[in-house]
């Protein structure tokens, strides 16, 4: 994005699509140190397996990243929201 001479950035309407969109992600991406790659990879990781672990105890389906099987409701335990008028 430059800015043009009042002062306003100029909008580079090319980036505005989902193909733009992608093509800048991949740019940062690729610019990024490997250290940042591998942070930014274990924390997908850690955010992929807390989501399968709050599906399980839901009681909801999920992908077993092991075996890839579909699991379907296999926990009994589930957690209720809490009561809002229990708060005050």
């Amino acid at each position: 994005m430059s800015v043009e001479d009042s002062g306003e950035p100029q909008i580079d309407w090319e980036s505005c699509t989902f193909e733009g969109a992608e093509r800048e992600q991949l740019r940062v991406w690729s610019q990024l140190p490997l250290r940042n790659k591998l942070e930014a990879l274990e924390e997908m990781c850690d955010h992929a397996r807390a989501t399968i672990e709050w599906r399980r105890r839901q009681g909801l389906p999920y992908i077993d990243p092991y075996t890839r099987e579909r699991i379907s409701r296999t926990a009994t335990v589930r957690e209720e929201p809490d009561d809002p008028s229990s708060r005050a």
